[in-house]
């Protein structure tokens, strides 16, 4: 493992926050107490996630633009491009991008301080 130091563990709230972590960027936030890392850019269109996504009360993060939905536990697909404006129209876009999962990384909080495992 190989753990990088983010930021201070000092949020009481739930929110995110994009970071640059040895040149990549990542989302990082809290949901419910705990925290998570994922990738900053959504898989479907590549959309910060970090700016208007919105974390469920399931454990999901879904992204502004077109409404792609991952687990932010284990980056699963939970729904992949239903919506820009037309339904319809969401649905045909992403059927021309293959289906991905997002990548998460481990946290740990040690010393105040937020840390992310980027392999």
């Amino acid at each position: 493992m190989t753990w990088h130091n983010v930021m201070k563990a000092n949020w009481t709230k739930d929110k995110t926050a994009m970071k640059v972590v040895k040149g990549r960027t990542v989302m990082v936030g809290r949901k419910n107490g705990a925290w998570f890392a994922t990738e900053a850019l959504c898989r479907h269109m590549r959309w910060p996630l970090a700016y208007g996504g919105k974390i469920t009360d399931d454990g999901c993060v879904r992204c502004p633009l077109h409404q792609t939905t991952h687990r932010i536990d284990d980056g699963s697909l939970v729904e992949w491009a239903p919506f820009p404006l037309v339904p319809k129209y969401g649905q045909l876009v992403g059927k021309l991008s293959r289906k991905k999962d997002l990548k998460v990384y481990a946290t740990k909080v040690e010393d105040g301080r937020l840390w992310v495992d980027l392999p």
